[in-house]
């Protein structure tokens, strides 16, 4: 009997549990929205991308080849500011 102890409370304790669901952003944009955002205003290549907590900021090129760097607010989707 002792040795169904521990495989049973294993069961019930992994059967408990909850998993995390991956798209649960906490009311946060995406990186994808932000992404949209972002080459909705003319940036044509990504190289790269960071969430800041509170703002999504996203470096790359424009149409011309020249710098740009995005940053999208994480909560609303609105651009906060452009560098070219």
């Amino acid at each position: 009997m002792r040795k169904y102890i521990l495989p049973i409370v294993a069961v019930v304790a992994l059967g408990a549990a909850t998993p995390a669901k991956a798209y649960d952003s906490g009311g946060r944009v995406s990186m994808q929205v932000a992404l949209d955002v972002a080459t909705d205003i003319g940036l044509t290549t990504v190289s790269y991308t960071e969430f800041q907590g509170d703002k999504w900021e996203i470096q790359g090129r424009d149409r011309s080849g020249r710098y740009m760097e995005v940053a999208v607010d994480a909560g609303t989707g609105d651009v906060l500011w452009v560098n070219r």
